[in-house]
């Protein structure tokens, strides 16, 4: 994967609050909102690039059950442990 570019961008106190309110009702870094926004606006423009690199997964990997399944918890709640 190619290096990701690292750029100083200069907002607005009242638009960066406001982009990293929606980050966090979405769960997502104040960062990862705006590549989000920004790969939205040229996709709805029709300028999104053909072969664009993915968005990096960031955080916890998600859980594996004893078969290796992801996405599933093989705790049961309903037994004590």
């Amino acid at each position: 994967m190619a290096e990701r570019k690292k750029i100083l961008l200069r907002l607005d106190p009242a638009v960066h609050d406001a982009v990293a309110r929606w980050a966090g009702d979405e769960l997502r870094s104040t960062n990862a909102q705006i590549e989000f926004l920004l790969r939205r606006s040229l996709t709805d423009a029709g300028r999104m690039p053909k072969n664009p690199g993915e968005i990096p997964r960031r955080g916890r990997p998600p859980k594996r059950a004893p078969g290796g399944v992801e996405g599933t918890d093989d705790t049961d709640p309903t037994q004590d442990g």
